[in-house]
């Protein structure tokens, strides 16, 4: 297993990955808020619909993996990832709850997230594939690596995002995009050394790789379009009158309201370069900067430090 990380993985960059335990207060929050802008909100809902089950995924999958991991720095940085998006999937779902307290029930789109996850994949093979057990994890933490290069541009996103600010946007559910966008650029590595690690050696490592991309990338967009349409279509405000539209997607996205279609896509090929790393994405600095003033996350620090003292 290689252990060779790129000096920006090493240097002076780099600092201790630890879960922040926030906690976020949906009783003001309205359905839309985004004010006027059920496209632009429903859109980054879907990350609410994805986040729970594929964060829990993530957390399991690396779980079996840990054996393998040789490298004590790497160890030290997959634990601080585990326990950050365990608490990602936890929030991400009590705003599930909230949606369900507002009449926008998202269990029947949920259910075929959650089937993918913990059946399609799950820890066998689906349909009895003949894939041995080191190869079928392997192939996951590619996946997960490929994942986390789009949640890295999207926290690099939201983080520079004035258009929130500009809109209106509800400061609860900012600061939880917020939190949890920062978190992604703190642990944007994280899941791409894991690979490298643990993902074999030569040709074939960076074959799989470039093959977990060419699966995400197909299946986000199917996911996140679905997702959107669903939201849409029973949002109880809206009453079955508005369907997505890319035309309202794309004024959200001139507006600031949501990344360009450029931002996204021009990660895969960033991606699929040999030399590529993701301490390349976005900046740590501004990372930990929001994560000292995110409100959530200074209540949570100051409820440890609270907790240490007495």
């Amino acid at each position: 297993m290689s252990t060779d990380r790129p000096d920006a993985a090493k240097g002076a960059e780099r600092h201790r990955i630890s879960p922040r335990r926030v906690s976020f207060d949906w009783e003001r929050t309205p359905l839309h808020w985004i004010p006027d802008e059920p496209t632009a909100t429903h859109v980054i809902n879907v990350l609410h619909l994805l986040l729970p089950a594929g964060e829990r995924w993530f957390v399991r999958v690396f779980k079996a993996a840990l054996p393998l991991v040789t490298d004590p720095v790497l160890l030290q940085d997959v634990k601080g990832f585990m326990g950050q998006e365990a608490t990602h999937s936890v929030q991400h779902a009590y705003v599930l709850d909230h949606l369900a307290h507002q009449r926008l029930d998202t269990a029947p789109y949920t259910r075929h997230v959650d089937f993918l996850f913990e059946k399609l994949l799950g820890d066998e093979p689906p349909f009895g594939a003949p894939v041995t057990a080191r190869e079928w994890l392997r192939f996951r933490l590619s996946l997960i690596a490929a994942i986390e290069q789009f949640t890295a541009v999207l926290g690099t996103w939201v983080l520079d995002a004035d258009g929130l600010d500009r809109a209106g946007t509800d400061a609860v559910m900012l600061d939880l995009l917020r939190w949890h966008g920062a978190e992604e650029v703190e642990h944007r590595s994280v899941a791409f050394d894991m690979y490298q690690h643990c993902g074999g050696a030569g040709p074939t490592r960076y074959a799989r790789r470039i093959e977990g991309m060419a699966v995400v990338a197909p299946v986000l967009l199917w996911l996140w379009t679905w997702g959107a349409f669903y939201l849409i279509r029973h949002d109880p405000q809206l009453a079955g009158r508005t369907r997505y539209s890319l035309r309202e997607h794309n004024r959200a996205v001139r507006r600031g309201l949501l990344p360009t279609w450029k931002e996204l896509g021009s990660a895969i090929p960033r991606y699929v370069r040999r030399s590529y790393h993701p301490s390349q994405e976005g900046s740590l600095r501004k990372a930990v900067e929001y994560l000292a003033a995110s409100p959530a996350a200074r209540a949570a620090a100051g409820a440890v430090g609270r907790a240490a003292l007495g």
